[in-house]
C-alpha cells in the first residue's frame, strides 16, 4: 500500500510527542488549525483514530500510540543521518588562506590537479597575508612567507625557500648594473628591492621608481613592459616559461621561506595534511625548474 503523506506523519509525530495541538503547533511553527487538519488527513488515509479528542483535551488512541512508537525512532534515525550527512559535507571542505600574489598567480593555476588527486576534498581559498586567527576566521591551513611570528599555537611546516629577482618584458634591456632603469616597488614588500641589491652586489644608480601597493601589481605593470620589477620565481616561472618575461640577473635565496601554518588543534586532520603534502610536491617541481 502506499504511504500517507510524510508531511502528514512528520505533524503526527509532533503531536503525539505533546498530546497537545497548540504545542505542537509552536513546535513546528505553524497554527493550531494546520497540525489538526495534517492529522485528519493521516486518520482518513490510515482508516483509523489516532487520538481521542474530549474536553478540547487530545490523547492517543491505541493505534495513535502503535503507530507514534514506529514514527518516533524513524524520524530519529532521518535526523541523524541528515546531520552525519551535512557534517561529511563540511568535513571535506578545507578553507585555505594564501597570500594574494602567491594565491593568484600560483597557486589557483595548479588547484586543478590537486581536485584531481584528491575528489574528496573542497579547496575553499581565502586571500591574504600576515599574521592569522585560526579560530576567528575559520580557516583550516595557511600559506605565508615566514616574515612575522606566530604564537605556540600554531605549527608551521617549511615548504620551499624563496628565490627572488628582477623581471621585466623581454623588450626591456637592463644596462649594466641597472643604472637609469625603471623599478617597481611593492608596497606589500617594501624592502625587496633593498635586500636584492645588497644580496647581488649590483647597485641601481639613477634609478626611478614607480609604487604599487601589492607585488602582483608590480608584476603585472612589468608584463605591460612599464618597468622592472622584482619577483618570486614561484609568482613569474610561467611568464618566464612562455617568455613573457626575462630575468636577466636570475633568481637568489632572500633568507625567507613559505611555510604551512596549521593550528595545533587540527595537527593530524588528514585533509590538512593531504593539501600539505600537494603543496610541497608542487613547490618542489616548480622550483626544479629555476634557471641555473
Amino acid at each position: 500500500m502506499a504511504l500517507p503523506p510524510l508531511s502528514a506523519i512528520r505533524f503526527f509525530n509532533v503531536a503525539a510527542q505533546t498530546e497537545n495541538f497548540v504545542q505542537a503547533a509552536e513546535r513546528l511553527h505553524v497554527t493550531h488549525g494546520a497540525v489538526s487538519r495534517q492529522v485528519r488527513i493521516l486518520e482518513e488515509a490510515l482508516g483509523v483514530a489516532l487520538f481521542e479528542r474530549r474536553n478540547r483535551a487530545v490523547f492517543l488512541t491505541p493505534a495513535g500510540r502503535a503507530l507514534y512508537a514506529v514514527t518516533s525512532l524513524v524520524i530519529e534515525q532521518l535526523e541523524d543521518a541528515v546531520a552525519r550527512i551535512q557534517q561529511a559535507a563540511r568535513d571535506n571542505v578545507l578553507t585555505v588562506s594564501c597570500e594574494p600574489t602567491i594565491a593568484m598567480r600560483w597557486l589557483i593555476p595548479r588547484l586543478p590537479s590537486f581536485k584531481q588527486v584528491h575528489p574528496d576534498i573542497a579547496v575553499h581559498l581565502v586571500a591574504a597575508g600576515g599574521p592569522i586567527d585560526f579560530r576567528r576566521t575559520g580557516v583550516d591551513l595557511a600559506l605565508r612567507r615566514d616574515d612575522f611570528h606566530w604564537d605556540e599555537s600554531v605549527l608551521a611546516e617549511k615548504i620551499c625557500d624563496e628565490w627572488v629577482g628582477p623581471v621585466c618584458a623581454p623588450r626591456i634591456k637592463l644596462r649594466t648594473h641597472m643604472e637609469g632603469m625603471h623599478l617597481l616597488h611593492s608596497g606589500s614588500r617594501p624592502d625587496a628591492w633593498k635586500r636584492w641589491h645588497r644580496l647581488a652586489g649590483v647597485p641601481a644608480k639613477g634609478a626611478s621608481r614607480a609604487d604599487y601597493e601589492h607585488f602582483y601589481l608590480c608584476i603585472q605593470a612589468a608584463l605591460a613592459g612599464l618597468g622592472v620589477s622584482m619577483a618570486s620565481f614561484l609568482m613569474v616561472g610561467d611568464e618566464l616559461k612562455n617568455g613573457q618575461l626575462h630575468a636577466p640577473y636570475g633568481f637568489l635565496r632572500d633568507g625567507s621561506s613559505y611555510c604551512v601554518l596549521i593550528p595545533k588543534s587540527s595537527v593530524g586532520n588528514d585533509n590538512c595534511n593531504r593539501f600539505r603534502d600537494w603543496i610541497r610536491a608542487q613547490a618542489a617541481s616548480t622550483l626544479a625548474c629555476l634557471p641555473a
